[in-house]
């Protein structure tokens, strides 16, 4: 039924579960997971006043989403990761509306909870604007 599909995620406890809903539907058909990984401006100025150099960053980021890859290599899942720069909300939402997937798996909150309190949730505006169907797992 799923033979593609698009995970953001962000390396909090709700993209883990949404990872594990994520291998659940494509392990039957043996599909294939793109986890979309968006860096924003903030955090992309945090990352160069913290760090040395353009590899110890990319270091930082991939060690974000470590649990999330160490779940999909235990599962023997089929994926591959992008890390993307942008607003995660549109930043999502225009990889997901440029690209064929069956379904875009996402957590219900991130790892920034108070922006989604004023601003509104990642996962509400991928919702809305996403073509494919989206799965927002709690």
């Amino acid at each position: 039924m799923y033979n593609k599909i698009l995970l953001a995620a962000d390396g909090s406890k709700h993209s883990l579960r949404a990872a594990e809903k994520a291998i659940g539907l494509v392990k039957k058909n043996q599909g294939v997971i793109d986890i979309v990984y968006v860096v924003s401006g903030t955090d992309s100025k945090a990352d160069v006043l913290h760090y040395s150099s353009k590899e110890e960053i990319r270091i930082r980021r991939k060690e974000k989403l470590a649990e999330l890859e160490a779940l999909l290599q235990k599962e023997a899942a089929t994926y591959d990761i992008h890390i993307l720069h942008g607003e995660p909300g549109p930043t999502v939402v225009d990889f997901a509306n440029n690209n064929p997937y069956d379904c875009v798996v996402i957590g219900s909150r991130g790892l920034n909870q108070v922006q989604s309190l004023v601003l509104g949730s990642v996962s509400h505006k991928v919702a809305k604007r996403v073509e494919s169907p989206v799965l927002i797992v709690k």
